[in-house]
């Protein structure tokens, strides 16, 4: 794992990118270093003072740790037979989801649980809400980061 400092200007490539995609109230103030730690090749843990995230390709998504955060996110809560499958890496498939917020397509949404509210994963939405309420099968948020995952470790090796 490869540790590193980011760049004014690759900090504010980042700055860019989360002011795009994610809700207004969670983006920090002012981001004057980024640590980076490398996972593997085209992802990463990014460190910065009050900002906890993931990046991979061209998508920073916030870290699972961050609660305050992930509560700005639009969400969909599953129900106890989906958490399995999501906690290691599965899509949200629209069966298991029991309620959801509004959301667009490609937007950043977070998974809970039903039943305690817990976060599970941070994902992008493959289609809209409103399209998913008018489905009863198939794929509706592309997991990208879960408990425990490669993500997960690698922030709690490196607190």
């Amino acid at each position: 794992m490869r540790k590193y400092t980011l760049s004014k200007s690759d900090i504010s490539e980042i700055i860019d990118i989360v002011n795009s995609k994610w809700p207004k109230v969670v983006i920090p103030s002012k981001l004057k270093e980024i640590q980076v730690v490398e996972i593997e090749e085209n992802s990463s843990l990014l460190i910065g003072e009050d900002f906890l995230a993931i990046r991979f390709d061209q998508h920073v998504l916030p870290l699972l740790t961050r609660e305050e955060a992930l509560k700005s996110f639009p969400s969909v809560s599953v129900d106890m037979g989906a958490i399995k499958f999501v906690c290691n890496g599965a899509k949200v498939m629209r069966p298991g989801i029991v309620q959801m917020d509004e959301f667009k397509k490609d937007d950043i949404v977070v998974v809970k649980d039903n039943t305690h509210g817990k976060y599970l994963a941070v994902g992008l939405a493959l289609i809209s809400s409103q399209e998913a309420q008018t489905m009863s099968k198939g794929p509706v948020v592309d997991n990208k980061h879960y408990i425990s995952d490669k993500f997960w470790e690698a922030y709690k090796e490196n607190k």
